[in-house]
């Protein structure tokens, strides 16, 4: 529940975050700066345009071991890009919905 310390009037202060709401909301965070980072990193890697075509033609038979290696770390990142946005969309709604609920209950402690 939401503390009311601090507060004359003994009325719940809703702008004074909880502990685990707290923490969970850095953790989103830091998810989130995670994925900007796989993002920035995956644009790094193919900002030279490696991955746009296939080469085959005779003489570029050296370059299809750099495009497979590209092309699995390319598939990783997006991996853990995908699941770590996920983790971090549910996070927050997850924090949402808490807030919503905790704000609810206020309202009926104030009746």
């Amino acid at each position: 529940m939401i503390s009311t310390a601090g507060r004359p009037d003994g009325q719940p202060d809703l702008k004074k975050p909880t502990a685990l709401r707290g923490v969970v909301g850095v953790w989103d965070r830091e998810l989130a700066v995670t994925v900007l980072g796989l993002a920035l990193y995956r644009k790094l890697l193919t900002i030279h345009g490696d991955d746009e075509f296939i080469h085959l033609a005779e003489g570029e038979e050296k370059m299809i071991p750099h495009q497979v290696a590209l092309g699995n770390k390319l598939d990783f990142i997006d991996r853990w890009g995908k699941i770590l946005t996920v983790c971090c969309v549910v996070i927050g709604i997850l924090i949402a919905a808490v807030l919503l609920y905790q704000a609810w209950q206020v309202t009926l402690q104030i009746k």
